[in-house]
């Protein structure tokens, strides 16, 4: 078993035998510049999926897709990460982390780098994608680009669809300047008497209730390409309302008009030992958030100055606030265009999960409880089905008879999840159903309170986690009565319980019927549902606890074996790196010689290959079609088939918040198979024949263009695709 303590040891000079006649040397002394701006470096991140907006080898709806991805996340990264940086600003915190500089210095290089990064998603669909979306008869028109027929029905349409939720706000002395909700789109028009008299501002906000882009065909006709191809043509609807200004402020002059968006705080603030019912503190709270003080204001780049003067002014932000926006505004709505397009021929190719051979039906069905018997299956999403696996694990449980409690934890779930629906079949079933669910979860809080309520009324047990912690951990235990035994199976995984984005992200899980796992999840469900204080486990590391102590431990052992001659090997996989005290543990260890080997699809405040601190380091970032999100944990050399090594998989990033302000577990993986698996994988990441993204020492990110016949070159997603479609059980390395 191991114990982990609140805090690991300063250094590894602390675990030397005191009994030692002579003093250990003390450890090199570390750069004060060795780490990376977490801010920066997030931003990198977001440019990388830029990249593959670039790409023309990618598919060209796939490139659409992700310019709105890098709009979805850089409106997120203002959202939360901006808006603290100004809170901190304004009430002069200090920010944690050590490489970085004043909030101030800091928000204007990020208002720099992000403008260069906005110009060039701008550049990708202006110049690139549109054009190639045209020659395939795709096209995003504006209002002059209609025939004069094709303009009277959308007209009609206008008036019938568009026109009565419209609302022109006037700001005069009587009208103070209307609120302005966070990433909506508004039209700023400027009118004025044709008889004479002042200029005068009105806003008029694009109602978020119809599509950002009509599809033209569907309400002015089928027009054809000469070839006889059918047209595609989508109209935004700022084009439309611009159009039609003037019907909006009958008897004045449209002088100008132009298209603006605002983005607000949306960090939710909770006083959880003030507040008693957390359900009813965070809805007061989430009510509130969407008049969170402004972080950003997004201007076309045509928008006059007397305009731009006016809204600076009345929303009191300043010039490294304003992003001007080259062309359209709020490309995340690409979505829509891409959802509706059905062109097979501009997308990646259609993939079908493929259930793990272990779940696979013979000629006698089995149980999923029954083939755990047989040993622990480890399933690697979406290459592996989620529902036939996870999923199916569920529903048999809430099915099965012989089942007398079900234990989970949700994070994150779809809007028509049949695992809700499996746990609310076993409690009416009189199974005694436990849930908790992190009302906590960023941007998911209304779902969460909505499911909270549902599984309640079926009779659920349900609880919110611990108060000042988020529960962040994926986990999931069935008790079954097994003649005159009990039984425990259990899931920790490293995505949540989503059926749909279980299709898109790149998750692990482990089922198991492996008693010291089911002991460990009795342990920890009674953490998190009662007072108990357990911090010691069997084959879990947990946070706040025990994950950064158990990490900095394995790490400083393989410090060991470099420093003994033996070889060292370290190799992990997460979405983000950026906890100084594991970052410093990986230093020292490169300088004793361990070759470590980090995969980070995100942020990295690590500077890999510095001569004397971190030569021995290389860190990968894989992107593609899927979002890479497992976090994978390797420390040791040896066959993974005869056991070298070990292996770790959870919900854990080395990041402050999962280190400390969240329940996260790790699970200890021990199959050979399964070792075996994610051995290849981690294998495959880090191949010179991989295609990725490569980071150097000055914190730059180099795109790898790399192949060969087993490997494409595009990443390892090709390869396990590939290895999927082939059926094949080996990993080419």
């Amino acid at each position: 078993m191991t114990r982990a303590p609140r805090r690991p040891a300063p250094s590894p000079a602390a675990s030397v035998d005191p009994t030692d006649d002579a003093d250990p040397p003390p450890p090199r002394p570390l750069p004060d510049d060795r780490y990376l701006d977490r801010e920066l470096s997030w931003l990198d991140f977001n440019a990388r999926v830029l990249t593959l907006a670039e790409d023309p080898q990618t598919p060209l709806l796939e490139r659409a897709k992700f310019l709105a991805i890098f709009g979805g996340n850089l409106d997120e990264f203002y959202m939360v990460r901006v808006a603290g940086l100004k809170r901190r600003m304004q009430t002069g915190i200090p920010i944690r982390h050590r490489a970085s500089r004043s909030p101030r210095e800091l928000l204007e290089r990020i208002a720099e780098r992000g403008a260069q990064l906005v110009a060039r998603q701008a550049h990708c669909l202006t110049d690139e994608v549109l054009p190639r979306l045209a020659a395939e008869g795709i096209h995003i028109v504006r209002w002059t680009d209609l025939t004069s027929g094709e303009r009277e029905r959308m007209r009609g349409y206008f008036r019938e669809h568009i026109f009565p939720v419209l609302t022109p706000l006037a700001v005069d002395p009587a009208h103070p300047f209307p609120y302005i909700s966070g990433l909506s789109l508004n039209l700023a028009a400027v009118v004025r008497d044709p008889e004479g008299g002042p200029v005068l501002f009105a806003r008029v906000k694009v109602p978020n209730n119809v599509p950002r882009f009509f599809l033209i065909d569907r309400v002015a006709g089928e027009p054809r390409t000469p070839d006889g191809q059918r047209t595609i043509r989508f109209l935004p609807v700022e084009e439309l309302i611009a159009a039609h200004l003037g019907q909006l402020f009958s008897g004045m002059e449209v002088v100008e008009h132009h298209l603006f968006r605002v983005t607000r705080n949306a960090e939710v603030e909770l006083d959880e030992d003030r507040d008693e019912d957390l359900l009813q503190a965070l809805e007061r709270e989430l009510a509130r958030r969407r008049f969170g003080p402004p972080v950003r204001l997004e201007v076309v780049s045509s928008i006059s100055d007397q305009v731009l003067d006016l809204l600076v002014r009345e929303l009191d932000m300043d010039e490294h606030d304003v992003m001007r926006v080259p062309g359209l505004l709020d490309l995340a709505s690409l979505w829509q265009i891409y959802n509706t397009l059905d062109r097979p021929n501009l997308k990646d190719r259609p993939f079908v999960p493929a259930t793990h051979p272990q779940f696979a039906e013979g000629e006698t069905p089995r149980s999923v409880f029954s083939r755990l018997n047989d040993g622990d299956i480890l399933v690697h999403h979406p290459y592996h089905s989620f529902s036939t696996s996870v999923q199916r694990f569920v529903e048999q449980a809430a099915a099965d008879p012989d089942v007398l409690a079900i234990k989970q934890t949700l994070y994150r779930t779809s809007g028509d999840s049949p695992i809700v629906d499996a746990l609310i079949v076993a409690a009416k079933a009189g199974k005694q159903v436990v849930v908790l669910v992190e009302v906590k979860a960023r941007f998911d809080e209304e779902a969460n309170i909505a499911w909270a309520r549902i599984l309640e009324r079926a009779g659920c047990h349900v609880v919110y986690g611990l108060v000042g912690l988020k529960t962040h951990c994926k986990t999931a235990m069935v008790v079954r009565q097994e003649g005159g035994t009990i039984r425990r199976y259990c899931h920790v995984g490293t995505g949540n319980y989503h059926p749909k984005t279980a299709r898109l992200y790149e998750d692990f899980g482990l089922l198991t019927a492996d008693p010291e796992v089911g002991a460990d999840l009795t342990d920890l469900f009674n953490v998190l549902t009662g007072y108990s204080r357990q911090t010691v486990y069997r084959r879990l590391l947990v946070a706040p606890y025990g994950v950064r102590s158990g990490i900095i431990e394995r790490i400083e052992r393989e410090s060991k074996h470099a420093e003994s001659g033996q070889s060292g090997l370290i190799r992990i996989k997460v979405n983000a790196i950026v906890d100084e005290e594991v970052i410093d543990a990986l230093y020292r260890a490169s300088q004793a010689g361990v070759r470590i080997d980090l995969v980070v699809r995100g942020i990295c405040a690590l500077r890999p290959g510095v001569p004397g601190l971190s030569e021995h380091i290389r860190v990968r970032s894989v992107l593609g079609r899927f979002l890479e999100h497992s976090r994978v944990f390797h420390f040791g050399s040896g066959e993974p088939e005869s056991g070298g090594g070990e292996y770790w998989i959870g919900s854990a990033d080395l990041m402050h918040r999962n280190l400390d302000r969240r329940v996260e577990a790790l699970v200890k993986v021990t199959d050979p198979k399964a070792k075996a698996e994610l051995e290849r994988m981690l294998r495959l990441a880090m191949a010179d024949e991989t295609g990725a993204f490569d980071l150097g020492d000055d914190g730059s990110w180099q795109r790898r263009r790399q192949g060969s016949p087993e490997l494409d070159s595009a990443s390892t997603q090709e390869a396990l695709l590939r290895r999927i479609a082939d059926g094949s059980d080996r990993l080419s390395s």
